[in-house]
C-alpha cells in the first residue's frame, strides 16, 4: 500500500494527466471552464469518496454544481448548503436540483447505530438520528435486517432533503419565475 505522501503525489500526477488528456480529446473544455460556469443542475450529495457525482453522471467539468457533506444532511439551518442553493439558484440559474443518497453510507450507518462518534460528528448527524427515531416510532424498521434499515434511513434522509429544498424561499421564487 502506498504511503499517504505517495498517494498524494500520484493524485497530482493524475491531475496533470487529466489536463493533458482533456486538452487532446476536448481542446475547448478547459478554456470554456476558465471563462465561467453555467451548469443546469445542482447536486446535493454525500462526501463519500465512492460517490463522485461527475463520474456517476458521466458529466464533464462545468456540467454540475456540487455541494457534498457527510450523510448529505440538508437542513434549513445549515448555512453551507443553504448558501450553495442560493448561489446555484440565483446566480447560476440552475434548472434542476438533485438530492442524492447512496447505499453503504457511513454517516447513515453511524446515525442508525446510535453510538457516540465524537467531535462535531454527533451534532452533525443529529438530524439523521432524529429521522431514525421517527422511523422506529412508526414501526418502519420492523422485520428488516440492518441493510434494509439503512436503506430506509437513506431514503427518508433524501425525502427530507427534497422537502427542505422544495420549501427554500429562493427555490420557490425561482420556480414561480422560471417554472
Amino acid at each position: 500500500m502506498p504511503s499517504d505522501d505517495n498517494a498524494f503525489h500520484a493524485l497530482l500526477r493524475q491531475n496533470k494527466d487529466f489536463a493533458s488528456k482533456t486538452q487532446s480529446s476536448n481542446p475547448d473544455l478547459l478554456a470554456k471552464c476558465a471563462k465561467g460556469q453555467s451548469p443546469s443542475t445542482l447536486w446535493l450529495g454525500c462526501s463519500d469518496s465512492r460517490c463522485p457525482e461527475t463520474t456517476l453522471l458521466a458529466a464533464q467539468p462545468g456540467d454540475v454544481f456540487v455541494h457534498r457533506n457527510i450523510a448529505n444532511v440538508i437542513t434549513p439551518h445549515d448555512l453551507s448548503s443553504q448558501s450553495v442553493i442560493y448561489y446555484a439558484v440565483n446566480y447560476l440559474k440552475v434548472q434542476h436540483v438533485v438530492v442524492a443518497g447512496h447505499t453503504s453510507c457511513g454517516g447513515v450507518a453511524a446515525a442508525l447505530g446510535g453510538a457516540v462518534v465524537g467531535g462535531t460528528m454527533d451534532a452533525w448527524l443529529m438530524p439523521v438520528r432524529e429521522l431514525r427515531a421517527q422511523l422506529l416510532e412508526k414501526g418502519e424498521f420492523e422485520g428488516k435486517d440492518d441493510k434494509a434499515k439503512a436503506l430506509a434511513l437513506v431514503e427518508a434522509n433524501v425525502k427530507r432533503g427534497v422537502d427542505v429544498v422544495r420549501k427554500n424561499p429562493e427555490v420557490l421564487r425561482a420556480m414561480e419565475e422560471r417554472g
